[in-house]
C-alpha cells in the first residue's frame, strides 16, 4: 500500500453537484452518509444562515472493513451488519421525506474486490444507492468542514482526518489571503482545490500538496495485530505511519510555527480530547474547537497506555467499541505531531458528512453569502 496523490494538487474530479438542480426550498431538509471502514453515519439538516441546523443523525460501528487486509474482500457478516444499519438511516429518510441527499462509501469500499457486489445488496435491500468517492474528494470535503475553526492569524494550514481505513492530509498555504477572508476561502474550496469560480478581490486559499494515506485506525491496527505486548505493538504502529509519510512534504524548508495551524477530524481526536476534559459523558460543545498542546495529548495517551486493554475498555470516553482502534490512531496523532512544527492541535468534532452537507446547499445556493 502506497499513499495516493494526484499528478498536481489541484487536478480534482467536479464538485459535488445536487441531483436535482430546480430551484430548492430553503427549508428543505438534506441528508449526508458516510460508510467508512469502521462507522456508518450519517446527518440530516436544514440550511440555517451560512450554516445549518441538524435535524436528525445516525452513528454506529459497523466494522465494515474488519478482515480486509488479510483477505482484500467484505465479509458476508460485515456486509450484513452494514446493511442493517443502513435500514436504519433509510427509515430515518422516509421518516423525515428527504430527497436531497449524497450518501457515500469510502476506503473499505474503494480497496474490496468485492464492493460491487455489496452496494447491489445495500441498494436491492434498502433502496440507497452509495456513491464510492475518490480520496482527494474526501480530503476536499474534510477541510471544507473544518474551515470555521481555522484562527484569522493561521497562514499555513494542515487538516489531517484520520479515518477507519486511510488518512487523509491537506496543506493549505492562506499566507496572501486577507486574515477575515481566510475562513470563507476556506469553504469556497468545495469547488475544487483549484480556485473556480469569478474572480476574487483577492488571491484564493492555495492548496500546496495533499496525500491520501492508506492507513486508518482499522487498517493499521490490523497490519500489526500479531504483536502481542500493547507499548510495543502502539510504537511499532506510530513509526510505520511516519514512514508512510516520507513523500509527504509540502515545503522542502522548515516552517515556522508562528502562524502554523493543524487540525484534525476524527473519533481518535475527540475520544483524546474527552479524556483530556474529563468528561463523563461525551458532549461535542465541549470538545468541537478545542486547542490541546502536545504534552496534553501524550499525557493522555500515556494514560491509555497504562490503562492497558481491559482498562481502556471499561473507560467511558472509550468503550468496548473503540478500545481496539484508539491505540492506532493515537499512533497516527502522535506521529503526526511529531512531523510537524507546533506543539498544539485543533479538535474537529465534524468531518465528511459536514462537508457533504455545505457543498450540497451551496451549489443549491441555498446558504447564505455562499459564493
Amino acid at each position: 500500500m502506497t499513499p495516493r496523490r494526484p499528478d498536481s494538487a489541484g487536478a480534482l474530479p467536479k464538485p459535488v453537484e445536487s441531483a436535482d438542480r430546480a430551484s430548492p426550498d430553503p427549508n428543505e431538509l438534506y441528508a449526508a452518509l458516510d460508510l467508512g471502514t469502521n462507522s456508518c453515519r450519517m446527518l440530516i439538516a436544514r440550511p440555517n444562515g451560512a450554516q445549518f441546523t441538524v435535524v436528525d443523525s445516525f452513528s454506529k460501528s459497523v466494522q465494515l472493513g474488519e478482515g480486509l487486509e488479510s483477505t482484500g474482500n467484505l465479509s458476508r457478516a460485515a456486509m450484513n451488519r452494514t446493511v442493517q444499519a443502513l435500514k436504519v438511516c433509510q427509515q430515518k429518510l422516509q421518516r423525515h421525506n428527504v430527497s436531497r441527499m449524497r450518501l457515500v462509501a469510502t476506503e473499505a469500499c474503494r480497496r474490496a474486490k468485492n464492493s460491487r457486489k455489496f452496494l447491489q445488496q445495500v441498494r436491492r435491500e434498502t433502496g440507497l444507492v452509495l456513491d464510492i468517492i475518490p480520496p482527494e474528494e474526501e480530503a476536499r470535503l474534510a477541510v471544507v468542514s473544518c474551515a470555521p475553526l481555522v484562527s484569522a492569524r493561521t497562514q499555513q494550514l494542515l487538516v489531517v482526518d484520520i479515518g477507519g481505513g486511510s488518512t487523509e492530509l491537506v496543506w493549505i498555504d492562506l499566507a496572501q489571503v486577507p486574515r477575515r477572508e481566510r475562513a470563507k476561502s476556506i469553504m469556497r474550496l468545495h469547488q475544487g482545490f483549484k480556485a473556480r469560480g469569478p474572480r476574487l478581490s483577492h488571491p484564493p486559499a492555495k492548496v500546496v500538496d495533499w496525500i491520501s494515506v492508506p492507513l486508518g485506525v482499522a487498517t493499521l491496527r490490523e497490519q500489526f495485530a500479531d504483536v502481542e505486548d500493547d507499548a510495543a505493538r502502539f510504537a511499532l504502529m506510530s513509526w510505520f505511519f511516519e514512514e508512510n509519510l516520507a513523500e509527504f512534504a509540502p515545503y522542502a524548508r522548515e516552517q515556522k510555527r508562528q502562524g502554523f495551524q493543524i487540525v484534525g477530524t476524527s473519533g481518535t481526536v475527540t475520544t483524546v480530547a474527552a479524556s483530556h476534559l474529563g468528561l463523563k459523558r461525551y458532549d461535542r460543545t465541549k470538545v468541537d474547537g478545542l486547542r490541546m498542546s502536545s504534552d496534553q495529548i501524550n499525557k493522555v495517551i500515556d494514560g491509555y497506555l497504562a490503562l492497558g486493554p481491559e482498562g481502556r475498555r471499561r473507560d467511558p470516553r472509550i468503550g468496548n467499541d473503540r478500545q481496539t482502534l484508539i491505540m492506532s490512531g493515537a499512533a497516527i496523532l502522535q506521529a503526526l505531531l511529531r512531523c510537524w512544527p507546533t506543539d498544539r492541535l485543533s479538535v474537529a468534532d465534524r468531518g465528511l458528512r459536514e462537508g457533504l452537507l455545505y457543498a450540497q446547499m451551496s451549489a443549491d445556493g441555498v446558504l447564505q453569502d455562499s459564493e
